[in-house]
Order: structure tokens, then sequence, then C-alpha cells
């Protein structure tokens, strides 16, 4: 049964359409348009920024503080359709766009960062892989149940040993007659604690390197399955970072996603994807961090009058939005050429390198303008920034989407 929540209703005729402007945009070759924001897409941002005004901007930095999971606020998203916002709506999501999703993340962002990040982990990294490539069957039991908020999930791929480098995964699958006993530690795992399952990847053939890699989905109740310490993060506190434990876990053999073998390329696939939410969330901390400074500096005073008065401070104001504006086109474009059906990955590198560095060069900015106050809690502004650095680190590192962008620029002027 189809819970999709009450944004997801409100919105589905008005995407219908959106969808067919897509269809008819792949079929030309004329570059997908960024300028006319559709009124379904209008309508979604006012909603979720409403929200994240009036549930999420009031309690961000008490849970920072406490290291607080914002469970009630989670369950509320659900209700919105926010926690399966692409998911088909026969599995329960909502069967928005990545435009959708992209904006969505932004107003959720601007909030709360840690509430953006748990919906972006969900939403992209675990019910993603499941969406594209799991069977009816393990759909039925990872993806329906998790679309209302009331269960989330996590994406297993990092390693102690490994980071950047995805494809040298230790962590071992055997098959043992009908089930897969897992072997291995994954590292730095998003929404980790709380979740009720995991998409994991592990090496089923040591022989074929990235290729030997598998995916498969793991409940939490699976013997052998455990959680680590929480990690004590520097921002988005309110969301828990740990490590998944295999010790001769073993789970159905038909707990396979995708083909064996297959893992390192739903991996690659599933970040490509996921680097459009981080560049949303990265422009929701940017728009926060933005419109603490133009606050302040137009109620402090100095010389006589207000800050904004100040070119100095006008020129900051200027880069801060500046830099905002350009990467929220790149992370729209990126979006739309996903919905679009075309290749979207450079675009999608381009988007979270620009809107993760953008975020961090505004936070800090904002806590310039802001002076002192800027550094002490009493005021968001040194949340900001300690939030804003992480999206340079997840989901592939600024290095790593700089890599992505000239690789695949090279291979469009005929290069190797």
């Amino acid at each position: 049964m189809a819970r999709c929540g009450t944004l997801g209703m409100t919105l589905r005729r008005a995407t219908t359409l959106q969808k067919m402007h897509l269809r008819q945009a792949s079929t030309s070759s004329a570059p997908v348009s960024i300028i006319d924001l559709p009124d379904t897409h209008q309508m979604l941002k006012e909603t979720c920024r409403n929200f994240a005004d009036n549930q999420l901007k009031p309690i961000a930095g008490a849970i920072d503080k406490e290291h607080r999971f914002p469970k009630e606020q989670i369950l509320e998203m659900g209700k919105l359709g926010l926690m399966g916002i692409t998911t088909e709506e026969k599995y329960g999501g909502a069967g928005l766009d990545y435009l959708a999703y992209a904006i969505a993340m932004e107003e959720i962002s601007r909030g709360c960062a840690s509430a953006g990040v748990i919906m972006s982990a969900h939403n992209t990294l675990y019910l993603g892989p499941l969406d594209n490539y799991a069977s009816e069957e393990l759909k039925k039991q990872f993806v329906t149940p998790f679309t209302s908020g009331e269960r989330i999930g996590c994406f297993g791929l990092s390693e102690p040993g490994n980071g950047s480098d995805a494809g040298a995964a230790s962590t071992t699958a055997r098959l043992v007659g009908d089930e897969w006993v897992l072997n291995g530690t994954k590292a730095w795992i998003t929404n980790g604690f709380e979740a009720e399952a995991a998409v994991v990847f592990a090496t089923t053939d040591k022989a074929k390197k990235h290729k030997g890699i598998s995916c498969f989905a793991v409940p939490k109740n699976a013997p052998g399955f455990s959680i680590g310490k929480k990690e004590d993060k520097l921002g988005i506190r309110a969301s828990s970072t740990v490590s998944l434990i295999f010790e001769d876990c073993r789970i159905p053999k038909a707990n396979v996603i995708g083909q064996l073998g297959e893992g390192f390329k739903i991996a690659m696939i599933t970040l490509d994807a996921g680097r459009i939410g981080v560049a949303g969330q990265a422009l929701g901390i940017g728009q926060a961090a933005l419109d603490c400074a133009v606050d302040y500096a137009a109620k402090r005073e100095a010389f006589g009058a207000p800050l904004t008065k100040l070119q100095a401070i006008q020129m900051k104001l200027a880069d801060m939005a500046l830099k905002l504006e350009s990467s929220r086109l790149l992370t729209w474009r990126a979006a739309m050429l996903k919905d679009a059906g075309k290749n979207y990955t450079k675009e999608a590198a381009m988007a979270k390198l620009s809107a993760s560095e953008a975020a961090t060069f505004i936070a800090h900015q904002s806590i310039q303008i802001l002076g002192g106050m800027g550094y002490v809690s009493d005021m968001p502004a040194e949340r900001h920034y300690r939030d804003a650095r992480i999206t340079e680190i997840y989901e592939g590192t600024s290095e790593i989407q700089r890599l992505v962008i000239a690789g695949n620029l090279l291979k469009e002027y005929g290069l190797k």
C-alpha cells in the first residue's frame, strides 16, 4: 500500500507534468533548462521551508549539543513523504524526481544539517540501491517498511583501511549452503546506530578485484551483526556515525542486491546520485549561514550605522551570495540531467564540489561578519561552520570530485 504522505499526494499531479517535460527534454539535443522551476517544486520548497522553520530550526542547536537523534522530526518528515521522496509510490514512496529531492534537501538542511544528512543517507544511499537493483521480494522487506520515517537504513561502503579507494573492500562474503557469511568492518556509517537495515558491500571473489565486489541487504537482527560506539564528531552531531561489525554474520542467499560482482558499479552509481543530495545539504547550510550574517549585519551598528552600510561587509555578502547561487544552479542542473535520463556524473561532482566549498566559505565569512558573536554557541554561525566542513569529505572528498570532473572532461575531448 502506498504511503507517499501529504506532500507526495499534493504534488503528484503537477509532478506528472514535470516528468512529461523532462521526457521531452531527454529526446532533444538541447541542454536541460534550469531557469523554469515548476510550480510543483516551488510548492515543495515552501512546504519544506515552513517545516524547517517551525520544527527543525528551533531545536537544531539543542540536539547538536546533546548529540540527540531527532526521532519525532524524522517521523514528521516521513509523514510528509520526505523519507522515501524518490521511491516509487507502489513501494510507499512519494515518487518525486531528483530536482524535488535537491530542493527538499536544501530546505531541510537550512533548518538542521543533521536532519538533512539523515534524510540524504537514508534516501540516496540506503533506498537508492534497493530501488534500482533489488528484487521484488527484497523491496517488500527492505523498502516498503522504510518509507514512513519509522525505520531508517544505512550504507556500508567505507572501511577503516579504505575511504576514497572504494574498490579495496576487505569485508568478505562467502556462500555457505543457503547463506552468505560476512566478515569485516565498515567505518564512518551515517545512521548506523538507529538503522534497522544496511546496504553492505563485500568481496565475493578476490581474484576479480573491484569486479568481485557484491552488494547485500543486511537486517539489523542478522546473527553476527553488531555496531561500534558513536563517533564524537565536529559537526552534524545529531546524526549518528558508527562502525558496522560483521563476525560470521549470516544472511539469506537471496539478499544479494543486483547481480554478483555488480557491487562496485552499484556503489559508484549510488554515489553519483548521493552527491546531488550532499550538494543540496551544503546549499542549505550555506543559505542558513548567509541568512544569519545578513540578519546580524542589519541589526548590529558600528561607526554610527548598521554593518550592512559598510562596503567591506557588502563585499563579503556579495561573494557569499555569488557562490551560493552558482552552486544552486549547478545542483539543479545535475538533478535535471538525472531526471532526464542523461549522463550526470561530471555535473553531480561539480555540484557537490562547488556547493560544499561554498558552504564552508560562506560559514567562515558569516563568523567573520559576526565577530566574537560568531564564535560562541549563542548564535548558530559556529554550528553552520562545523556542519559545513563534512560536506567536503563524505560521499567523495573534494579531491576525488576534481578527479571525477577531470576524467570526464578529458573523455569529452576524446582523451584518456
